[in-house]
C-alpha cells in the first residue's frame, strides 16, 4: 500500500515542519477547508492530519470541525489525526467522538507525530484487509460462519467435500464455537437443502419427554396425549436433524436412535407400525465422547454410528486472526440494526479482542460487541465498550520504541563524537545533521562534547 498523508495546516512553518517527519510517505498539504476538500478528492490519502483551527476562524474550530464532518461523509474510511493546541483538550475529545482516529497536541514532536501516523496507518490498512476478505469470500465462504484461520478454513472445505455426501456427521466442540452453524452449512450444501432443517438440543428437554420429541406418540400412548403427533424425526423427512449436545442422551434413547440409524425406520411411542424415515442426521457434544464412553455414559456402537466424518472446531482463542475479524462483522451489523453507521474499533480494543481468551467463545463475542455498539458514546468502540481489558503492553510498547530509538541515537552520537575527536562540525557532517541539530541533541541527552578546542 503506497501511504498518502495530508496535512491540514494554515501556519507555513508547521507545514514544512509536519511534512519532513515522514518517510516512504506521499504527503499533500492544504491550509483551509476547499484546498482540503479537492486534494481528498483527488489523491485519496488514507490519513489526514487535520488543524482544527483554519481560516476564516483560525482563533477558533467551527471550520476545523465542518472539515472533519466532510471527510468522514466523503471518506468515511479515512483516518483522522486532530492536531490541537495544549489549551483545546476539549476539542480534541469532542474530534474523537465525532470520528477522528486520533489526536495529537502542539508543539510539534517529530517522533510522537510520526508514530501517531504510522500508528493510524497500520489500522487503516488492517479494516481494509479484514474489508476486502470479506467481500472475496462471500461466494465461497460457508453461510454465517466468518472464518480466515488455517484451522476453520481447513474446516470449511471439508465441510464443502462431505455435504454432499449425506454421511453422519459429528461436530466436536466448545460451547458457543459454531457447532450448529456448521450444521447449517452441511444442509444447505447438500441435496436436502429445501427439505426441512430440524434442530432439538438433547440436553435442555427433560428426560422423559425427549422420547416423544424425537419420535412422536399416538393417541393414548400416555395421560394427556388426547392426539396422535408426528416427532421430529418424522417430521423432518427429506431433511437434515441436527442433534446438539448428544453426550446429554439418555442410555434408553440411545439404543433408540441406534435402531433408527441402522434401520432407518421408527416406531412412535405407544406404537407398533414401523415408519420409514429418510432423515440425514448430524450430531454435536461439547464433551469429550470417549471419556462418556469409558464411564458407561455413551454407547460405543452408538458413537461409531453417528461418526462416520467427525469434525473437530477449535476455539476461538486457537484461531489465528479470527477473533477480530468476526468483531467486525458483528459490530458492522449491530451497528446498521442500531442505526449507528460507521462505528469502528479503537486501536486499543483491536488489542483487547486479540488477548481476551474468549472462554464463551463466538457467542461470548456476541454479546459483548452488541453491549459495546449500544453503549458506545461515540463512533469509537473502546475496549472498556466491550468490558475487555486493555492489552497490557500497548502503552509500554510506545516507550520502549521512543526508548529503542533514542538509546540508538545517544550512542550514535557518542560514537560520532568518539571518531571526530569531538570536533562538532565533523561530527555533525559524519552524521548527516546541522550543527544547530546536533547541539540539540546533546543537550537532550546531556552528552560532553569537549567542545571547547572546536571552532
Amino acid at each position: 500500500m503506497k501511504k498518502k498523508l495530508l496535512i491540514v495546516e494554515d501556519d507555513p512553518g508547521l507545514q514544512s515542519q509536519m511534512r519532513w517527519c515522514f518517510e516512504d510517505t506521499e504527503v499533500h498539504v492544504a491550509d483551509d477547508r476547499d484546498s482540503a476538500l479537492s486534494l481528498l478528492r483527488r489523491i485519496e490519502p488514507q490519513v489526514v492530519t487535520l488543524d482544527l483551527g483554519l481560516p476564516p476562524d483560525p482563533g477558533g474550530a467551527t471550520e476545523g470541525f465542518a472539515l472533519l464532518d466532510e471527510i468522514l461523509r466523503l471518506a468515511p474510511n479515512t483516518k483522522i489525526i486532530v492536531v490541537t493546541g495544549r489549551e483545546e483538550k476539549e476539542n480534541a475529545v469532542k474530534a474523537v467522538g465525532n470520528g477522528a482516529c486520533d489526536f495529537y497536541q502542539k508543539p510539534l514532536d517529530a517522533d510522537i507525530l510520526s508514530f501517531v501516523v504510522n500508528r493510524a496507518f497500520r489500522l487503516y490498512e488492517l479494516e481494509k484487509e479484514n474489508i476486502e476478505f470479506n467481500k472475496s469470500q462471500q461466494s465461497s465462504t460457508l453461510k454465517g460462519l466468518i472464518a480466515n484461520s488455517p484451522q476453520m478454513l481447513k474446516i470449511c472445505r471439508t465441510v464443502e467435500k462431505i455435504a454432499p455426501a449425506d454421511v453422519t456427521t459429528l461436530i466436536l466442540g466448545e460451547t458457543g464455537t459454531g457447532k450448529e452453524v456448521v450444521a447449517k452449512a452441511l444442509h444447505d450444501l447438500s441435496g436436502r437443502c429445501d427439505k426441512a432443517f430440524s434442530a432439538i438440543n438433547c440436553a435442555a428437554i427433560p428426560e422423559n419427554l425427549l422420547e416423544s420429541e424425537l419420535f412422536g406418540y399416538e393417541k393414548g400412548a400416555f395421560t394427556g396425549a388426547n392426539q396422535m403427533k408426528k416427532g421430529k424425526i418424522e417430521l423432518t423427512d427429506g431433511g437434515t436433524l441436527f442433534l446438539d449436545e448428544i453426550g446429554d442422551m439418555p442410555m434408553p434413547l440411545q439404543a433408540k436412535l441406534l435402531r433408527f440409524l441402522q434401520e432407518r425406520v421408527i416406531e412412535r411411542v405407544g406404537g407398533v407400525r414401523e415408519i420409514p424415515v429418510d432423515v440425514r442426521v448430524v450430531c454435536a457434544t461439547h464433551q469429550d465422547v470417549h471419556e462418556l464412553i469409558s464411564t458407561a455414559r455413551f454407547r460405543e456402537d452408538l458413537y461409531y454410528r453417528v461418526s462416520e466424518i467427525t469434525l473437530n472446531i477449535p476455539p476461538l482463542r486457537e484461531r489465528e486472526g479470527d477473533a477480530v475479524l468476526i468483531a467486525q462483522s458483528l459490530l458492522i451489523n449491530f451497528s446498521k440494526q442500531l442505526d449507528r453507521n460507521n462505528l469502528t474499533f479503537s486501536e486499543e480494543a483491536i488489542g483487547a479482542i486479540r488477548e481476551h481468551k474468549w472462554p464463551g467463545n463466538v457467542r461470548e463475542m456476541i454479546n459483548k460487541v452488541k453491549r459495546a455498539a449500544i453503549m458506545s458514546e461515540g463512533k469509537r468502540v473502546t475496549a472498556s465498550d466491550l468490558e475487555l481489558s486493555e492489552p497490557c503492553n500497548t502503552t509500554d510498547s510506545v516507550l520502549n520504541l521512543r526508548q529503542v530509538r533514542e538509546t540508538a541515537e545517544k550512542h550514535a552520537i557518542q560514537h560520532a563524537l568518539q571518531v571526530a575527536q569531538y570536533n562538532m562540525a565533523q561530527t555533525a557532517r559524519l552524521l548527516g545533521v546541522t550543527r544547530p541539530t546536533l547541539y540539540n541533541l546533546t543537550d537532550k541527552y546531556k552528552l560532553t562534547t569537549n567542545d571547547q578546542n572546536t571552532q
